[in-house]
């Protein structure tokens, strides 16, 4: 026998370290495509065999390598399992990224449709097989019987058996109706050890009546349909065992590729090989194409190629004389023609996920003994007409459904995206990666990392200052946890449940303590842990009973609450654990409801309870707080929101990733502080960092996602609503403070600061609203300037832009503003009559002060640092007297100022001459605003000068001052 060439063409890269890997390949049903895939690459190929030069199709989605591919019968589903135990469908051939229809704790090893395509049977490494329905997305049986991994799949062309084989050559033949497991054969196949890249493998013969698989003499094993006898087997000149085979579309011929890097081609009924080619390398994978006498195949280095003319042209074509069920139309797609759970007397379906779906297999040998009493009825009374009526209705409607089967699947895939509910996950831990270490968390303090190593984990923990926390020696873990938490004084662990007998474990190591042993661990029977947290004193661990339990630091199992919906993730932080959790099913537009819950830990209250926002069609994927401590949370979609007590309660989006991020970027989110975002840029397609090289923290700016302003000073505007905010939030610190009897004089100076600081970019705006002849919102600006002297600049400011109408507007709000302050500060001292003569002299000055001010506007100091008039302007001006210091310094500042406010005016002479514009003049304003207080230019600091705080402990404020007109609160 001649034996000839094949020349192969790369479709995946091999292995960096040169081992073999198991590749896949499978075409489309009308051989239009080829797919191919490889366990070291994480990218699916889609190639055109009519034009094999052309560049193919990429799916990358994965983040490992593919280990197996099916496609459904009708060809528009591809179905991909990888290493990183995920399991992804694809619109095909388009290749669109649908939906992960489920996951694993291990690898996915083998995939399989059932002849109908609404199920999906998934095995690997986990050991036990998955039967997924395609039409909603459910889970509706797992198989477990085999004791190592799943390497081989396949369900009967009738639909009433699965048959299944593992690496220790193990095969096991499932009834669906039931899941039981009708026969076991051991040991018939060879064992494939560890080697990934050998598996065993079965394959139904087409008409369904004949199973073959690999045998442990080099050959393989034919075994019946019903009984799991052994029926012949086809030995040749295979020199080490099978490690791939395949039916012809026709079952008369066989391909079979072994260890020995060779391809033989059978002739079952005469049990003889007519063909054979060698290659360099092992071929691990190969398929008859549906059309024409061909065969792909794939080798373990990633090299693929088309054997032409496999069956000679003297014999019978292997797509000739296809044996056709009598259930199955030109497509292989089951039809409806019979109704078994119509006549059942118990109405269940006789097969999960087939029958449910309206189809049904022919009655086979096994089948025809288990007809139903009911139907035996009617036969035995002939009548026979009324089952042949709901037949032949049973018919159009199937005919009527197929016409639009591919659309139909696709409609019914949308809908099964619908109403999955997101999966739990840890803030700050990155996926399972096969033979890589990953992050089990990873927040502002440190970071804890994990990898697997000769069967148990090495878990280490880092902080990023290694000053401020302390030497945590790195430990062995058995356990296989798979989620932590990290704060200053421990470290908490847990794992989820591994098997049926293996309980779910939570472990707390504590980095110092004055006992020995104070390490400790809980065991979890019947639930396991979902999301663990840390807090000041206390370990938080939500279970998949919807348990919150609540343990001590020192392990005493304090609380057991009951939530409302199964976990999505959670957080600690001092004495507040936040919890999200599943509030509803999805929305048909595959939105989460999500629901979100802040308990105090020390006092046992709840305060705060709500809905969760997330931007449309997307997913949760970080969870926290600030380091100030305010509850934010990040989207899929790239949003940031913060969690304020503005209007109630309520989420301020801060961050959008969509009109910051550069094409070819992700944010990977870490924690926030009150200005920035800390996160790690990760290239597209990555949606994560790796451990090593170390990520690099990347700092960016929090911003309202606001509309494009007509006055072009969005930067402007932004940092007055994040201004506005902090404000808000020292206010709300205050009242709390007050509440209990604190003193709140360490914030005064937090107070000032910021609102300086929003005074100057008020100014900022007003001068832009000037440029831009935008006069009314001027006015309404200045009405919230919170210090007096600011309105006053803001007087000079529209004085010297020659405004003179909004001039005497702005004085006409100044008026009226002091009217009120001395109103109030009257009503407030006027039961102390002591001090009474100096306070009428002080308001006084202050209003012959405005009115002089008013007749000579050229003279108005332009300086911001007066006094705060968060209190009474008298008292203010009582500090300034009794602290020299600042005094000189303000003085300083007011000088200054007015030097700068002869800039202002050779602007405005450029101006009427032509030769100055707009964006010369606000750049020129932002510069004399700039230095116009002696406080730190940071709102957010929250540093007081020694001169500060000796005046905040001479004069401190009474708890029941009098409102301030100029607050922004005040003003109507």
């Amino acid at each position: 026998m001649k034996v000839r060439s094949l020349k192969l063409r790369e479709a995946h890269k091999a292995s960096s370290n040169g081992r073999p890997s198991f590749c896949s390949v499978l075409w489309d049903y009308q051989a239009h495509h080829l797919v191919t895939a490889s366990s070291s690459d994480p990218t699916i190929s889609i190639h055109d065999p009519l034009l094999p030069s052309s560049a193919p199709k990429l799916l990358r989605h994965h983040r490992d390598g593919v280990t197996s591919l099916a496609l459904s019968p009708n060809s528009t589903c591809l179905a991909s399992g990888s290493v990183d135990h995920s399991v992804k469908l694809y619109k095909f051939p388009a290749g669109e990224f649908e939906t992960n229809i489920t996951r694993f704790t291990l690898p996915i090893r083998v995939l399989a449709f059932n002849k109908s395509g609404t199920m999906l049977a998934a095995a690997g490494d986990d050991e036990g097989i998955k039967l997924i329905n395609t039409v909603d997305g459910s889970i509706a049986r797992v198989l477990k019987g085999h004791k190592g991994p799943v390497t081989g799949l396949g369900f009967d062309p009738n639909g009433e058996y699965l048959a299944s084989i593992d690496s220790t050559g193990t095969l096991i033949y499932w009834e669906l109706q039931s899941g039981d497991a009708l026969h076991t054969l051991k040991g018939i196949a060879p064992d494939s050890g560890l080697d990934l890249s050998v598996m065993n493998v079965l394959s139904w013969s087409p008409d369904g009546e004949t199973l073959a698989a690999p045998g442990l003499k080099n050959d393989v094993v034919m075994y019946d349909r019903d009984t799991a006898e052994k029926l012949f087997s086809l030995r040749g000149d295979h020199t080490q065992p099978i490690c791939y085979l395949s039916w012809s579309p026709n079952g008369k011929y066989m391909a079979t590729s072994s260890l020995d890097k060779q391809i033989l081609i059978w002739d079952v009924d005469r049990r003889i090989d007519i063909d054979r080619q060698k290659f360099d390398d092992r071929i691990c994978c190969l398929a008859w194409k549906p059309i024409g006498n061909a065969l792909a195949i794939i080798d373990v280095m990633g090299k693929y190629g088309l054997w032409e003319s496999v069956v000679p042209s003297s014999m019978k074509s292997p797509t000739e004389d296809i044996p056709s069920l009598q259930s199955k139309n030109g497509n292989g797609l089951l039809l409806f023609e019979e109704e078994d759970e119509e006549l059942s007397t118990s109405g269940s379906l006789s097969d999960i996920g087939e029958d449910s779906h309206g189809e049904s297999e022919p009655p086979s040998r096994k089948r025809l003994r288990k007809q139903s009493a009911l139907e035996t009825d009617f036969d035995d009374d002939g009548s026979n007409k009324l089952i042949l009526m709901r037949k032949v209705e049973s018919r159009k409607k199937a005919h009527k459904g197929i016409a639009d089967y591919g659309s139909e699947i696709q409609r019914s895939k949308m809908i099964s995206d619908g109403p999955k509910l997101q999966e739990a996950f840890q803030p700050g831990a990155t996926p399972v990666q096969s033979g890589k270490r990953r992050f089990l968390c990873y927040n502002m303090l440190g970071t804890i990392t994990t990898t697997e190593h000769d069967g148990y984990s090495h878990i280490e923990i880092d902080f990023h200052d290694t000053s401020r926390g302390p030497r945590v020696p790195s430990m062995n873990d058995h356990f296989g946890f798979t989620m932590a938490s990290l704060n200053d004084k421990g470290s908490v662990f847990a794992n989820p449940c591994k098997g049926e007998k293996n309980m779910s474990t939570l472990m707390y190591r504590p980095f110092s303590s004055w006992a020995n042993n104070s390490e400790w661990s809980m065991r979890f029977e019947g639930e396991e842990v979902k999301v663990v947290a840390l807090g000041t004193s206390w370990v938080a661990a939500i279970t998949s009973l919807n348990f919150l339990r609540i343990f001590t630091e020192g392990g005493l199992q304090k609380h057991v609450l009951s939530l409302d919906g199964p976990v999505v993730t959670a957080s600690g932080f001092k004495d507040e654990l936040a919890v999200v959790t599943h509030a509803s099913h999805c929305l048909p537009s595959d939105d989460q409801m999500l629901e979100f819950r802040v308990f105090n830990i020390s006092n046992g209250v709840q305060p705060l309870r709500g809905c969760l926002p997330l931007t449309p069609g997307s997913r949760l994927v970080w969870f926290g707080f600030s380091e100030e401590g305010q509850l934010s949370s990040y989207d899929s979609k790239g949003m940031l929101r913060v969690f304020t007590s503005q209007y109630g309660g309520s989420w301020l989006p801060l961050f959008s990733a969509s009109k910051e991020k550069k094409s070819d970027e992700n944010y990977w989110v870490v924690g926030l502080d009150a200005s920035k975002l800390f996160c790690v840029v990760c290239k597209v397609p990555d949606l994560f960092p790796q451990v090593m090289p170390k990520p690099v923290l990347s700092l960016l700016n929090l911003s309202f996602p606001l509309a494009s302003s007509d006055l072009g000073a969005e930067a402007l505007e932004n940092e007055f609503m994040v201004n506005n905010m902090h404000l808000s939030q020292i206010q709300k610190q205050i009242e709390e403070m007050s509440s209990v009897g604190l003193d709140t004089s360490s914030l005064d100076d937090e107070v000032f600061n910021t609102e300086a600081a929003q005074d100057r970019c008020i100014l900022r705006l007003i001068a832009s609203c000037c440029n831009g002849d935008k006069l009314v919102r001027a006015t309404e600006l200045v009405k919230l300037l919170s210090l007096e002297k600011s309105v006053k600049g803001a007087i000079k400011l529209v004085t010297v832009l020659k405004l003179p109408n909004l001039a005497e507007r702005f004085n006409s709000i100044l008026e009226e503003r002091m009217l009120i302050e001395s109103k109030g500060t009257m009503q407030t001292i006027l039961p102390n009559s002591k001090g009474n003569a100096s306070i009428k002299n002080d308001i006084a000055t202050s209003m012959t002060s405005t009115s002089t001010e008013r007749s000579k506007p050229s003279e108005i100091d332009f300086s911001l640092s007066s006094s705060k008039l968060s209190a009474p302007l008298f008292t203010k001006k009582a500090k300034l007297e009794g602290n020299k210091v600042d005094a000189e310094k303000t003085e300083r500042n007011h000088t200054s100022m007015i030097n700068d406010i002869g800039k202002v005016k050779k602007i405005e002479d450029m101006k009427a001459a032509g030769k100055s514009n707009n964006a010369v003049e606000v750049k020129n304003v932002g510069e004399i605003l700039q230095a116009q207080s002696h406080r730190p230019n940071n709102p957010f600091s929250n540093s007081l000068n020694n001169q500060d705080k000796k005046t905040g402990e001479i004069d401190q404020v009474p708890s029941n001052r009098p409102s301030n007109p100029f607050l922004k609160s005040s003003v109507k």
